[in-house]
C-alpha cells in the first residue's frame, strides 16, 4: 500500500479510496476537532428542538388530520433521522481511525442519503397532494388513510432502495502508515468505476432533480389555476363590489402553503447542492489523481447539508404558524379586528 503525503486517497491496485470522515493527515487536531464538534453539535441541538417544536405546532394547529398534515410530520421525522448520525460523525472526527465497527460503517452515509431523499420526495408529495385537493375543490381535505399509507410506504421504500448501494459497498479498510499503528477507515469500495458513475448519476436524477421538477410543475399549476379563475370571475374591465376579493378555488391557505414549499425547495437546493458536487469530485478523482478533496472539506459540506434539517422546520413554522409561535412563547397572540371604516386594530385575547 502506497500512501501519498497530504492526501486522503489510498491507492490500492491503481484505485483510489476516499477516507470520508477520518482525518488521516492532520495538524492541531484537538483545536480543529473542537471547532468542528461545536459547529455540528449546534446543528444537532437546533435541529432536534426545531423539528420537535414544529411537529407539536402542526399537531396543535391541525386538529383535523389531513393528508398534508401527515406528510408534513413525515418531513420532520426524516430531518430527525438525518441528524441522528451526528454523534457517530463526531466520534470519528475525534478517534480518526474508524473504531465503530462494520455495522456503523454500512449505516452512516446510507441513513444520511436516505433521509435526504425522503425529505425532497415528501416535499414533492405535498405539492402533488395540494394540486389534487385544489382541482377537486377541497379546501380542507380529511384524512384518507389508504392514500397516506401508500404514499408514505412509497416514499420510504423508494428512498431506501435507491440508497442500498451505499450500505452494500461502504466497508472498513485498514490503512498502513510507516512508523505508526495501523488505522482503519470507513470507505466506499465499488466493484468497478462504471457502477459508481451510474449510481451517482441515477441517484442525483431520481432523488434530487426529479422531485424538484415535480414541485416546480405543481407550483406552476397552482399559479395557472389562480390566474385563470381571476380572469373568469373578474374581467379586466370590471371592479369587485365594495373592494371585496372573489372566492377562488385556490384558497389563501393553499397559496400560503405553496409559498412555504417554494422556500423549502430553494433552501434544499442551495444546501444540498454542495454535497452532490463534492460527491462527483470524489468520483472524478479516480480519473484525475491530482484532484484534491480533503476529509475536512467533506465534513464541512456535510455539516452545511445537515443544517438544512434545522432550517426546514424553522422556515415552515415561520411561514405557516407565526401566531402559533407567539402563543407558544408569549401565551397570547395578536389578532387583527376589522372596523366598519376598513381600518384594523389589534387586540390580544
Amino acid at each position: 500500500m502506497d500512501v501519498y503525503p497530504h492526501t486522503h486517497f489510498l491507492h490500492l491496485r491503481n484505485f483510489s479510496y476516499f477516507s470520508f470522515f477520518s482525518e488521516l493527515h492532520h495538524s492541531d487536531h484537538v483545536a480543529k476537532t473542537t471547532v468542528e464538534t461545536l459547529a455540528i453539535t449546534t446543528v444537532f441541538l437546533v435541529s432536534v428542538a426545531a423539528n420537535a417544536g414544529a411537529a407539536a405546532l402542526v399537531t396543535w394547529e391541525r386538529r383535523l388530520l389531513a393528508n398534508k398534515t401527515i406528510l408534513t410530520l413525515n418531513l420532520f421525522v426524516a430531518d430527525l433521522l438525518f441528524v441522528s448520525m451526528i454523534p457517530l460523525i463526531v466520534a470519528v472526527r475525534w478517534t480518526v481511525s474508524w473504531t465503530l465497527g462494520y455495522t456503523a460503517c454500512h449505516t452512516v452515509l446510507y441513513v444520511i442519503c436516505m433521509s435526504g431523499c425522503v425529505t425532497i420526495t415528501t416535499l414533492a408529495s405535498i405539492s402533488v397532494e395540494r394540486v389534487q385537493a385544489i382541482l377537486r375543490l377541497q379546501a380542507v381535505p380529511t384524512l384518507n388513510l389508504k392514500t397516506v399509507c401508500i404514499t408514505l410506504t412509497f416514499i420510504w421504500a423508494f428512498s431506501a432502495l435507491t440508497c442500498i448501494p451505499l450500505s452494500l459497498f461502504f466497508t472498513v479498510m485498514e490503512v498502513d502508515f510507516p512508523d505508526q499503528d495501523n488505522m482503519h477507515i470507513c470507505t466506499l469500495k465499488w466493484p468497478d468505476a462504471t457502477g459508481e458513475i451510474v449510481w451517482n448519476v441515477a441517484f442525483t436524477a431520481l432523488c434530487f432533480l426529479l422531485p424538484g421538477l415535480i414541485i416546480v410543475i405543481s407550483y406552476s399549476k397552482i399559479l395557472q389555476i389562480t390566474k385563470s379563475c381571476r380572469r373568469r370571475l373578474w374581467p379586466r374591465d370590471s371592479q369587485s363590489p365594495l373592494g371585496e376579493s372573489p372566492e377562488y378555488p385556490v384558497s389563501r391557505q393553499d397559496m400560503k402553503l405553496f409559498r412555504t414549499l417554494l422556500v423549502l425547495m430553494l433552501s434544499f437546493l442551495i444546501m444540498w447542492s454542495p454535497i452532490f458536487i463534492i460527491t462527483f469530485l470524489i468520483l472524478a478523482r479516480n480519473f484525475h489523481g491530482h484532484l484534491y478533496v480533503s476529509s475536512t472539506m467533506f465534513f464541512w459540506v456535510v455539516t452545511f447539508t445537515l443544517a438544512n434539517s434545522a432550517l426546514n422546520p424553522i422556515l415552515y413554522s415561520v411561514c405557516q404558524f407565526k401566531n402559533g409561535w407567539r402563543r407558544l412563547c408569549c401565551g397570547s397572540v395578536v389578532v387583527p379586528l376589522k372596523r366598519a371604516n376598513g381600518h384594523t386594530q389589534e387586540r390580544q385575547p
